[in-house]
């Protein structure tokens, strides 16, 4: 799917540059042009892909923010930071007389009598507040005291509770006579997750005749109602005086709510703490125990807080509290009487929310941005520690906006900027893997793949020719040595330009190699017209280059190959004609073309010839074994041998092991030849411990070929060698490579399990070098871990040589906190061997020790036994 979207995105790219609207890069050459321009073609290859995926993430978010399916994580996140908020100190303007359990239990009655409430109100009246709450329903009389208790309301500074109806429960009028500018509804929300994030303020019909004020707004309207604050109503806010409350909508900040939750003018809670004010109990009020100034031209809300009666809520404050988990409502009744006073009276900013179109520039920045991080750093680390950063910088940003009172969305653009950066991550992997990042073309891997594709294309026209042109630059490391590899990639860069300004649109250009080109032409009529556009490119390149002042000239050998298009064609192969042309080209001089004609396949031929050659070597035994001593570098003494195969061919004399085991391996020559080698390897150190019964038991190490370690049959193979032998398994160390495991890693285990069985060793040769297998290596049933040459031949010369020494310190450590005895094979120094010794390496081998040597040779070094 992402391979779709990535060659839809280079698609639109390609028709943009035909048409001329977008080109980050001239064609022409310039003398004053920069290096630095070379990566203007970055912004061309990941800025489609990163416009395309913030706005197509910005969109996915935007409809599951309206989908209401953020909503959850946004609340969470946003209590969170309430959470961190700072918590503000007691309201002195208020006084919460609670009704405890304690209460309850001494009035040894529930709901409370009226004639309580009429004492407790007398008591409280007392003291002259200015404003007397009552959050206790009182619609049905609790005799005894009814009438003194209606006496008490009639009082001017008292505000009774009720409760509007709604779908859920019906109206709970306020006690009968009490004027309706002493009565407000409740107005606890709550929030689908049950958690009490908002309040509702006021409700009117939709003619206007008939308004309803909260709780919390009759009671500060009251306190105010002195002071000439005057409540105006707009649709869009409620203001008394200069303090403006913005109503929240059903989309204000992470909310998306439904429809009838967002009715009426709302606000978000801005929570004072989990206390809002002083608290006192019923108790202490009527027995006379607390101080008048607590009452004293203060707001005094009324109301029960014991768990027993249910109306609690649970609040942001909630998630991490171990005692008092809800708050009273009460206690939030408070909440919002502060709130709304420290705005009207204290000049405090209220809630207000960003319109919506400015929520989805939101997410579209922070998903633009993640797609510029990932564009711009290459290292896996260094891009983590950027996307952390600015995940930080996000929540900071909404955090210090809520201490201001603006409830910015944190979910939605976090995930905006996680899904972008994946997909754009997922994009420049993809774009590295099938393009070349110097020139922005195709690669090899791609170029191939497209070639394949004409195969299936029924839109070229039959007998009709495809063509593969394959350029090379003449001198390029003459001039990247010279001049430096900035002027190399340079040179490089204006290279493709020019091709691709000579091409047509269909034509498909890669760069397929350090200084290769390859050009792919469809459906070709005649080949004449081939070879006319190998001119023209010639002429175009023959041209000089100018770079910072100076002229660049050089030239390029053109190889091609052609096909037809209604016969099915290899792509690998057309190509490798083409690079068969190509250096035909050049040793014929170099500025020129060749086309592919079969007597030039002399790769192939030879190739045949050796595999022939080697199947005549086996069926006359030209082979021979040479052993290579290993030494102990504790004793200095021979510990084994590692029996190396040689070929001294009738027809060519000697042949490199590295010419012919590649050959032996692809055409599955080597398993007669692997089983050779390990029964020449058995019989000689039978024979060794026969002769040399003084020296400690030899071991004697024999590669193991990835053909031979699929044999279906290979343990049986292994079981008839030793018991023709007449060896013990021990004798005989088998060396495997790590990729021959990794194709199938709890087979290869069970395989060395039972390699183990017949008490053979298992070592792991050239380790560091090939597929990486440390997640498995420790269930791996081996013995010895094998240093790879190209590690240990660094370790004193170069800049980079104690990074070396660092990289077998680390193979050695992992090999004996793992119980395995460790190999560096290619000593060639007394300094090597120095830095193994210090390194605790038990075994070394190589020239600095002796050179691979035949069955005679090595005869006469175990008589003389030496100790290096």
């Amino acid at each position: 799917m992402i391979v779709k979207i990535h060659q839809a995105i280079r698609f639109l790219v390609a028709a943009i540059q035909r048409t001329g609207q977008f080109s980050p890069v001239s064609k022409s050459v310039s003398s004053d042009r920069s290096l630095k321009a070379l990566k203007t073609p970055f912004w061309l290859c990941y800025g489609p892909s990163l416009m395309v995926s913030s706005v197509v993430v910005t969109l996915l978010l935007i409809g599951l923010k309206q989908s209401g399916r953020l909503q959850f994580l946004e609340l969470v996140n946003y209590d969170q930071m309430v959470r961190l908020l700072p918590d503000l100190s007691h309201d002195p303007r208020l006084l919460l007389v609670t009704v405890t359990e304690e209460d309850i239990k001494q009035q040894k009655q529930w709901p409370l009598s009226d004639q309580v409430l009429a004492q407790l109100l007398k008591s409280l009246q007392t003291h002259s507040p200015s404003v007397i709450g009552l959050d206790i329903y009182r619609d049905i009389p609790h005799e005894p005291g009814t009438q003194a208790l209606y006496q008490q309301l009639q009082a001017n500074n008292i505000v009774v509770v009720k409760q509007l109806p709604d779908g859920e429960s019906q109206e709970i009028p306020p006690p009968p006579n009490t004027s309706p500018n002493q009565v407000g509804f409740s107005d606890v929300m709550i929030d689908p997750d049950n958690v009490v994030r908002r309040n509702l303020m006021y409700v009117q019909s939709p003619s206007g005749k008939v308004k309803e004020y909260s709780f919390a707004l009759q009671i500060s309207l009251k306190y105010l109602e002195n002071q000439d604050k005057t409540l105006v109503v707009t649709p869009d806010a409620l203001q008394i005086g200069q303090a403006k409350f913005n109503r929240l909508k059903a989309d204000s900040g992470g909310y998306q709510l439904p429809p009838g939750e967002a009715t009426g003018w709302q606000t978000l809670l801005k929570y004072r703490g989990p206390q809002v004010a002083r608290q006192v109990t019923l108790q202490e009020v009527l027995e006379g125990q607390i101080d008048p100034n607590w009452v004293k031209d203060k707001i005094v809300l009324i109301g029960v807080t014991a768990p027993s009666n249910k109306d609690t809520f649970p609040t942001p404050y909630s998630a991490t509290s171990t005692r008092e988990f809800e708050m009273a409502g009460v206690t939030l009744h408070g909440q919002m009487v502060s709130q709304i006073l420290d705005g009207v009276l204290q000049g405090d900013g209220q809630f207000w929310f960003w319109p919506q179109w400015l929520e989805w520039l939101w997410i579209w920045v922070w998903s633009f941005l993640a797609g510029i991080l990932v564009w711009q750093y290459n290292r896996l680390w260094s891009l983590t520690i950027a996307v952390a950063i600015a995940i930080l910088s996000l929540w900071g940003i909404c955090f210090i906006a809520l201490t201001q009172s603006v409830w910015i969305p944190f979910i939605s653009p976090l995930l905006g900027l996680m899904l972008c950066s994946t997909g754009v991550l997922a994009y420049k992997v993809i774009y590295r893997t099938y393009h070349d990042l110097l020139t922005g073309l195709p690669n090899r891997r791609l170029f191939i793949r497209q070639l394949n594709q004409l195969n299936h294309r029924k839109a070229l026209i039959k007998g009709n020719l495809v063509a593969v042109l394959l350029i090379d630059l003449d001198r390029f490391k003459t001039i990247n040595d010279g001049l430096g590899h900035e002027a190399g990639d340079y040179l490089l860069y204006e290279t493709s330009q020019r091709i691709k300004k000579r091409l047509n649109s269909s034509d498909n250009l890669s760069r397929v190699g350090g200084d290769e080109f390859a050009i792919c032409l469809k459906s070709i009529v005649n080949a004449q017209d081939v070879t006319i556009l190998a001119e023209q490119l010639q002429q175009d390149l023959i041209q000089p280059f100018f770079l910072q002042g100076e002229e660049i000239y050089t030239t390029i050998s053109i190889g091609i190959a052609f096909s037809q298009t209604d016969q099915k064609f290899n792509a690998n192969e057309l190509l490798r004609y083409a690079d068969i042309a190509m250096y035909r080209a050049k040793e014929l001089g170099t500025a020129r073309n060749e086309i592919f004609v079969s007597g030039m396949d002399t790769q192939a031929v030879q190739r045949w010839q050796l595999e022939t050659d080697l199947r005549l070597g086996l069926k006359h035994q030209e082979f021979r074994l040479y052993y290579q001593p290993i030494i102990s570098l504790k004793t200095k003494k021979i510990a084994g041998f590692e029996a190396l195969v040689r070929w001294q061919s009738s027809k060519r004399g000697f042949v490199s092991p590295g010419d012919f085991i590649p050959v032996a391996e692809e055409t599955g020559l080597i398993v007669p030849l692997g089983k050779w080698i390990l029964e020449e390897a058995c019989r000689q150190v039978s024979d060794w411990h026969e002769k040399f019964p003084h020296i400690s038991p030899l071991i004697m190490s024999v590669n193991l070929s990835g053909r031979q370690f699929a044999q279906p049959d290979l343990v049986k193979q292994i079981q008839d060698v030793l018991d023709g032998a007449k060896i013990d398994g021990d004798r005989i160390k088998l060396e495997i490579t790590e990729s021959m495991m990794m194709n199938d890693v709890e087979s290869a285990i069970e395989l060395l399990k039972r390699l183990k069985g017949l008490g053979l060793r298992i070592s792991i040769d050239d380790f560091g070098t090939g597929y990486s297998s440390l997640s498995y290596l420790h269930r791996f049933p081996i013995d010895t871990l094998k240093v790879d040459r190209s590690f240990v031949g660094r370790m004193e010369e170069g800049k980079d040589n104690e990074k070396y020494i660092q990289i077998v310190r680390t193979i050695v450590s992992l090999g004996h906190n793992l119980d395995l005895d460790v190999i560096a094979e290619g000593l060639e120094t007394e300094s090597q061997v120095k830095i193994l010794e210090d390194l605790n390496c038990e075994y070394g081998q190589g020239y600095f020790f002796s050179k691979p040597l035949s069955r005679e040779d090595a005869e006469d070094l175990l008589v003389k036994n030496p100790e290096w």
